[in-house]
């Protein structure tokens, strides 16, 4: 789907908090006077001195080898054109988001209030002792031609020009995949191309290394047909220009084989499609408008192969797949420069990746069980987790072998569980859930729909597509603040509960039915049913709606209690538990119980270990649990030590398939190395814990309130487990934020 972007909000994520998307952070302890003296004067003298004795001790003692400019004059970004460096710079921020988030990379983004080549070119030489490599960006052509080549030339460090290559590699692997399926050959094809700027000239470099022959591509750009005779033709075209008597683009694509897209929308037509050779390819990359529209391109033809940058169609053309992956490979090998055998590394092995079986964590995301090779999916999707081992070894080792590494990788294992340390499922969770939501979008109930935060909230669900808001409350004050803020919330269903007298009298009914034994009369469920948690955790009960969420006014415990009188615990469940995400630098943990059990018993914690390690299997996570004490296998006494060392025991008995080690304390089951050293015989020596159970709700309680306050971490939940139907209650004063964490996995939850 198509994600909505309001002014409003983009501008509110950009200025709200500290301002834009970036900051530095120490990566060593600056607590004390020592470490003051260690990182600046006089300490710092030491490493100054190895380096100056030996100038690739640059990378042993800095962050230079996992440190990428991202640098633009700002004269051709996105489709905003010459806007200045200035208002370039929150793409390059942006940039340098995705550089961390997808490959662990670390990015200073450099704006240069400089046009002219040459100049340009000599200041971003200036900056090679800084850097491991140089990410080009939003340069116009043909300037950014002359300044890729210049600082290939001159810098010893891989630089790329993203806008260039980044399309051309990730094309080439769609185009030989495409290509396989349709069973032609590439030396044979006849290919069209629309548009010859930057991309459009790297594509067509990079099919030809592949086997294109170039007098089967014509080109077309805003003059007409590139053509050998054509006046005061560019120099950077004379060596794709044709011969052959073309005029016009509807001309070019008349049995053509393939057509590229890096131009303008709406300019190949249904007519022009039509003509084109059998299992004719269509690559239509134009954003967001292609060259011509997915549905119209595929009702036109029923042999079509199409691929657009859009992430709505299938075979997204996203440099995302790219970029990331090819610079960890190459700073990881110390590479001087990104050559074309690494370019062609990358495209094989993306190619590749695609005809391999899809893991069950990417069909989560994506609600597709059937992503196989084939027509609807020639390129990896952007979330596969695989990426970053496949692409970053490839272009590794494509650097070592062609020449241009100044360090070698022995161990491949260890370097792809290293990879995969830098950046796994971790930092992707949340995408992940929210893509899995949008496959198959739920109803949610809202039941403090008259507070801003929660529309607010509900509007994200909406606009992202991931799931139905139902809004429940006084639809006159829902509407008023729907109007004072201008949200908006089309899709979403309000209903004044209040006033639905017919379906107060039917739910109060069920509810009498369910605990007319339990102290409720009619009378009191009637009075119940007035009240929104009661009404709203009935609309799941009935099947009026799928998911429920609650709690941003209200004290947990009474927020909890109409869910489990109207819903009630899962079948073979004695009592919920309560969890928390904790998303750490070093990857997502797993608090419980955080929120409900006070001080469970033994059978109690062997009832919450189940429980959590389901939620955490239902991620695609495997569950490493610890059940944690201020005791070490017996190393001290008392009730906690007692109680956690026999629920880990029972626990190991009844879910044999999982690792669970205790008692245990939280430092310890957390360091994998100490394990190994001091308590070899530990079920989590090999890894460390990711799950963790805490003896009593006030130990767990106040360890995740503290990491998330001092430490930090982003913390989602609580997660309501071991209820009937997805019911989750928010904690006080939630943000909208967490809200909407909240409600994407209530939804997921609901799916299923």
């Amino acid at each position: 789907m198509s994600i909505i972007i309001r002014k409003e909000d983009a501008l509110n994520y950009h200025s709200q908090g500290q301002p834009g998307k970036i900051e530095v952070v120490p990566t060593k302890m600056l607590s004390s006077q020592l470490d003051l003296a260690l990182a600046y004067s006089p300490g710092v003298a030491e490493p100054c001195k190895e380096i100056a004795e030996n100038v690739e001790n640059v990378y042993k003692y800095t962050a230079k080898g996992n440190l990428v400019a991202v640098i633009t004059n700002g004269t051709a970004v996105l489709g905003l054109g010459n806007i200045g460096p200035e208002a370039s710079k929150p793409v390059m921020e942006g940039k340098g988001v995705l550089f961390k988030k997808f490959a662990g990379i670390d990015v200073f983004d450099i704006e240069i209030n400089e046009t002219d080549p040459e100049k340009f070119v000599q200041i971003v030489k200036s900056l090679e002792p800084t850097f491991g490599g140089i990410n080009l960006e939003d340069i116009k052509a043909p300037e950014c031609f002359y300044i890729e080549e210049e600082l290939r030339k001159r810098m010893a460090i891989p630089v790329m020009h993203d806008d260039q290559h980044g399309t051309a590699i990730i094309s080439s692997a769609a185009l030989l995949n495409a290509l396989e399926v349709s069973g032609k050959k590439i030396e044979e094809i006849k290919l069209v191309v629309s548009g010859a700027g930057a991309a459009a000239m790297a594509c067509v470099k990079l099919y030809l290394a592949l086997g294109l022959k170039k007098e089967n591509l014509v080109m077309y750009d805003k003059d007409g047909v590139i053509r050998k005779d054509r006046i005061n033709l560019h120099e950077s075209h004379v060596f794709i220009a044709t011969d052959k008597n073309l005029n016009s683009l509807a001309e070019a694509v008349v049995n053509a084989d393939v057509f590229l897209g890096l131009s303008v929308g709406g300019i190949l037509t249904a007519e022009m499609v039509k003509t084109m050779a059998p299992g004719p390819i269509v690559f239509a990359l134009a954003n967001p408008n292609p060259e011509i529209e997915y549905e119209t391109a595929m009702a036109c033809r029923n042999d079509i192969i199409m691929a657009t940058g859009r992430s709505d169609h299938p075979n997204q053309v996203n440099n995302v797949l790219g970029f990331p992956y090819i610079f960890r490979g190459a700073l990881d090998v110390r590479a001087t420069e990104i050559n074309e055998e690494m370019k062609l590394a990358a495209v094989k092995a993306i190619a590749n990746l695609a005809k391999e079986p899809v893991p069950e964590i990417v069909n989560k995301a994506y609600g597709d069980d059937k992503i196989v090779f084939g027509r609807n999916y020639l390129i990896p999707k952007p979330l596969d987790p695989r990426l970053i081992t496949e692409v970053s070894s490839a272009v590794a080792q494509a650097a070592m072998d062609s020449g241009v590494a100044k360090v070698f990788i022995t161990d491949w294992d260890a370097y792809k569980t290293k990879l995969m340390q830098r950046i796994g499922v971790d930092q992707k969770l949340m995408t992940l859930l929210m893509n899995k939501a949008r496959q198959n979008p739920k109803r949610i109930v809202f039941a403090e729909a008259d507070k801003y935060k929660i529309l607010k909230a509900a509007q994200i669900v909406e606009d992202e597509g991931l799931g139905i808001p139902i809004l429940l409350g006084n639809e006159e004050k829902i509407r008023s603040i729907i109007e004072e803020y201008k949200l908006d919330l089309r899709k979403s269903i309000i209903i004044d509960h209040v006033k639905d007298k017919d379906k107060i009298r039917v739910f109060a009914q069920k509810l009498y039915d369910k605990r007319k034994r339990k102290g409720i009369t009619l009378e009191d469920a009637i009075r119940l049913m007035h009240e929104r948690n009661y009404f709203g955790t009935m609309l799941v009960e009935t099947g009026e709606a799928d998911a429920f969420i609650s709690g941003l006014t209200k004290d947990y415990a009474q927020a909890i209690l109409p869910a489990l009188h109207v819903i009630g615990v899962a079948k073979s469940v004695n009592k919920v538990a309560g969890l928390y995400i904790v998303n750490s630098k070093k990857g997502p943990y797993f608090f419980a119980d955080t929120t409900v059990n006070i001080d469970p018993t033994v059978d109690e914690l062997v009832e919450i270990i189940g429980l959590s390690a389901n939620f955490v299997k239902s991620l695609e996570i495997i569950p490493r649990i610890a059940v944690l004490s201020y005791s070490n296998f017996g190393s001290a006494k008392g009730k906690i030590p007692e109680k956690t060392m026999m629920a880990a025991k029972k626990a190991n008995e009844l879910y044999a398939d999982l690792l669970i080690e205790g008692d245990i304390q939280a430092d310890v089951a957390l360091r994998p190395k100490l394990q190994q050293e001091v308590f070899p015989f530990s079920e989590l020596a090999e890894e460390g814990a990711n799950t963790l159970i805490f003896p009593d709700l006030a130990s767990g309680n106040i360890a995740y309130k503290l990491l998330h306050e001092i430490g930090g971490s982003e913390v989602i939940g609580p997660i309501l487990l071991g209820m009937a139907k997805p019911v989750h209650i928010l904690q006080l004063g939630s943000s909208v934020r967490d809200i909407v964490n909240m409600a994407t996995i209530a939804l997921v939850d609901a799916q299923d």
